[in-house]
């Protein structure tokens, strides 16, 4: 899944390939300029609809695909902090 910085970085690209400014953007969503700012420098925490409304006006859309790394097992963890023994 992509970062909050990665998926910012593409809403900016895709905001200013259609010719928008954050304000045009903002007019458009109905969502106020500092949170599209929050957006595209990856510090949004607010709500998926934000998100969703967004990412819609500059015709991007989310795709959810299945995870691409995994956490070691407890016994693998406790494996890679043993000390040697000497």
């Amino acid at each position: 899944m992509a970062s909050r910085a990665e998926i910012g970085k593409k809403v900016r690209i895709a905001r200013k390939s259609l010719g928008y400014t954050q304000q045009k953007l903002s007019e458009l969503t109905r969502i106020n300029k500092t949170t599209i700012s929050e957006i595209e420098n990856g510090r949004f925490t607010g709500s998926f609809d934000i998100f969703e409304r967004v990412i819609d006006a500059v015709e991007l859309q989310f795709d959810v695909s299945a995870k691409q790394h995994t956490l070691p097992h407890w016994d693998e963890i406790e494996n890679m902090f043993a000390e040697e023994d000497e």
